[in-house]
């Protein structure tokens, strides 16, 4: 989808937001002993100073305290899309540090992309370093004619998504992996698919394909603990790579959730293990679970299975129905919730003194590589 590009905004003469012209530090080390519920009025006041020079934008998964000054709330590929077609000369992204890469993929040039705590990482994404995919692809070019094409989920490394769009490969998202893996089998015998096994799995099943046709590739072991008969045999070579909340459900959560709620639902998202989206009546990705809840009849009785703070917010959002976790004690989303108001204040208030803290620059050849794999996924649209 090809971006429009646009005019940056011309700076104000001054910016001034009262704290920081009485002095308040712009080191992070200031904000740590400031309690979260005293910084509504500074992070307002810093957002309305910066005016539409500066863009939040807060993941799905986010504290609420954090959110509430999200100028836009969605996923990171609707984010940085949405990013992108601004004016705003900086892209505060309340997320984690691959959705910031994919928005500086995405920004126009005049744009700078800052995260306001860059130990805000993701497990998945950190499973598929760009070394053992390496090590991988060699693997699989030196065993010869398996024609494999490589596709990337978004929640990857920029240097992954770059290294697809290289191999002939192409990005996908929980909504459209399906559609992204029957393009890859046009152009191939088998899928090298990165880096959440789950997805993988999940979707090459319900698109038809056995699980004995699926094989497991750990980056820890020799030629990723596989026969070469067992590679062959593979159509879908699934990375070892999960989510970390995803991971945790159980389908023995389903079971009890269903003795305790008759006539509940269970709507899982497709990171979750095979056995607990096959106990689930529904799948969907966070815009699809958002979507379906809504959509549902009052009086709807829902068990999700994600992240605690989008199934908290939808309960809310919802009151007309009941909404609650799959199992509410294994799903916080730690590297999302390490962002909280400070962060966002700190990097608010550096931005009115005229500072960019903790900014995500791509290069220009992995920005050039990754935008091959997203643009070959948006042709599919």
């Amino acid at each position: 989808m090809p971006l429009t590009t646009l005019e940056p905004l011309k700076q104000p003469e001054t910016i001034r937001v009262p704290e920081v012209e009485k002095g308040v530090g712009c080191n992070f080390s200031d904000y740590l002993l400031v309690p979260d519920t005293s910084l509504d009025e500074r992070n307002a006041a810093a957002k309305r100073a910066l005016g539409e020079r500066a863009v939040i934008l807060g993941h799905h998964y986010q504290r609420d305290e954090v959110v509430k000054f999200a100028d836009f709330r969605g996923d990171s590929l609707k984010l940085s899309q949405q990013a992108a077609q601004t004016r705003a000369e900086f892209i505060v992204f309340c997320g984690v540090h691959f959705m910031a890469e994919s928005a500086d993929i995405l920004c126009q040039p005049h744009q700078q992309v800052i995260l306001p705590d860059l130990n805000a990482g993701c497990s998945m994404a950190d499973m598929a370093d760009i070394g053992q995919v390496e090590d991988c692809w060699d693997t699989l070019e030196q065993i010869g004619d398996l024609r494999a094409i490589p596709v990337t989920y978004m929640n990857s490394t920029a240097a992954i998504k770059a290294f697809t769009g290289r191999n002939g490969g192409s990005i996908c998202t929980s909504s459209n992996a399906a559609k992204v893996m029957q393009w890859a089998f046009t152009r191939g015998e088998r899928v090298l698919f990165l880096p959440d096994e789950h997805l993988g799995r999940n979707t090459a099943y319900r698109m038809g394909i056995p699980l004995e046709e699926m094989a497991v590739w750990d980056p820890h072991r020799a030629r990723g603990g596989l026969t070469e008969g067992e590679i062959r045999r593979a159509r879908v070579l699934l990375w070892k790579g999960y989510c970390s909340v995803h991971q945790r459900f159980l389908p023995e959560h389903v079971d009890r959730v269903r003795r305790e709620h008759p006539g509940l639902r269970v709507i899982a998202h497709p990171e979750c293990r095979w056995e607990v989206c096959e106990k689930a009546d529904a799948l969907g990705s966070t815009e699809g679970i958002i979507k379906q809840v809504a959509a549902s009849p009052a009086g709807s009785q829902w068990a999700v299975a994600t992240e605690i703070h989008l199934v908290n917010r939808l309960a809310k959002e919802n009151p007309d129905k009941l909404v609650i976790s799959l199992d509410p004690n294994v799903c916080v989303c730690t590297t999302m919730f390490r962002i909280a108001p400070q962060h966002l204040c700190w990097v608010l208030e550096n931005l009115v003194a005229g500072q960019v803290v903790n900014r995500i620059e791509v290069s220009d050849d992995t920005r050039r590589w990754a935008r091959v794999a997203l643009e070959r996924m948006l042709s599919l649209a």
